[in-house]
């Protein structure tokens, strides 16, 4: 039962949460509009576009806030910037997880920046739509989305004129998917955002250059890939992921749990072999590579990461890692269910980043909220236990 006090108190501290970015919009009117934009995305409307939030924000017209959307008194980055550290401060944890991974927004027409007609895990199918690339912060204490970059496949790229129409930058490349995550973990490792593991689904565990990238940063990664991903199993050779899983003798398999989901536990059985250090690691005596596979207990289907870490690694801490994916898919929903991630009604490359910028500082702050008030609700069980145990000494 929420009660008015906490009521009272979620509301300042929003205003806390608020004034660690506001200064990052340089008019007032800009800075008045984006706190509407927010508790609007924060409020419970069954659509969250332009003219709900100006109801809700009582304008009279839903100009004010695409007006916000295209401003040049929004930095957009910095405010990203500052909404991380404030995630930090709440949930940080060394022994956090990076993930990263792409979610689709189906729009209709051709004009909305980076649009095309491309697969999308949103639909499970090819549709049209905007790919987004995200970068998550997983701890024991919570979860959140911390980075972004809105991917422009080469039709667009290869186009000016489309380009100048949704005001994408000149100085804007092309860039793979791989390529994006890798810049975005680039900018949380020179935040100093705390984190032991990065994970990501095969699309960018098979790419090559991310895992060197990761290995000469020093990056301990799992990451999944296909079956037939070929890795060094000696000095001069490779073999298929599967193949070496298949001389596993079968004692070894260990079935445990890799993080909790919607309904419980996620069970697999978990299997590890080692692999050849990769040449590129900084550390090559104290880091090792594997090869991690995880079966269905009731399928048997096999699923296949490799695998860069800390020689001593145990089997329980890649299998969490690799369990830790999920809670991306698990930010991508709460995003899109409470703050309105996908429902924006912007074209521009500008507007895109400004909407979901703010749509992600609202989902943090949730996330700030409930670490808040797991740790006051922990606090307060402690001052209630310590009477008690003390007596009973």
């Amino acid at each position: 039962m929420v009660t008015v006090e906490q009521v009272r108190l979620w509301d300042e501290r929003f205003e806390e949460f608020f004034l660690g970015f506001s200064h990052r919009f340089r008019r007032v009117e800009t800075r008045w509009q984006a706190r509407k934009y927010l508790r609007g995305l924060m409020a419970p409307l069954e659509r969250r576009n332009g003219w709900t939030l100006a109801e809700q924000a009582g304008d009279g017209t839903p100009d004010s806030m695409q007006a916000l959307l295209c401003s040049p008194c929004f930095d957009r980055d910095a405010v990203r910037d500052d909404v991380r550290a404030q995630v930090v401060e709440a949930i940080g944890d060394p022994a956090g997880v990076l993930v990263g991974d792409e979610t689709g927004f189906v729009k209709k027409g051709k004009g909305s920046a980076g649009v095309q007609r491309q697969y999308t895990g949103t639909t499970g199918k090819i549709d049209n739509c905007q790919i987004g690339v995200f970068l998550a912060y997983h701890t024991p204490t919570g979860r959140a989305l911390i980075d972004r970059e809105l991917y422009l496949p080469q039709s667009w790229i290869g186009d000016p004129d489309r380009c100048r129409r949704a005001h994408v930058p000149e100085q804007v490349g092309f860039a793979t998917k791989p390529q994006q995550a890798q810049t975005m973990l680039a900018r949380a490792i020179e935040a100093g955002v705390p984190f032991a593991w990065f994970t990501a689904d095969e699309a960018y565990g098979q790419n090559r250059q991310l895992r060197e990238w990761c290995e000469q940063q020093d990056v301990a990664y799992v990451m999944a890939t296909r079956t037939d991903h070929e890795v060094p199993s000696g000095l001069h050779t490779s073999t298929r992921v599967d193949q070496l899983i298949a001389k596993v003798r079968p004692g070894a398999w260990r079935r445990m749990s890799c993080g909790d989901g919607a309904h419980g536990p996620r069970v697999y059985d978990w299997v590890s072999t080692p692999i050849r250090t990769p040449a590129t690691a900084p550390f090559p005596h104290r880091r090792r590579g594997w090869v991690l596979a995880r079966r269905n207990i009731t399928t048997g289907e096999l699923a296949y990461y490799v695998c860069f870490g800390p020689r001593g690694t145990r089997l329980r801490t890649l299998a969490r890692t690799a369990g830790a994916r999920w809670a991306v898919e698990e930010s991508f929903q709460t995003a899109k269910n409470e703050v309105g991630l996908d429902q924006y009604q912007a074209r521009r490359y500008d507007a895109w980043y400004a909407h979901i910028t703010l749509a992600m500082a609202a989902a943090a702050f949730l996330t700030v909220i409930r670490a808040t008030e797991a740790a006051n609700e922990a606090a307060n069980e402690a001052a209630k236990g310590a009477p008690a145990a003390t007596q009973t000494a």
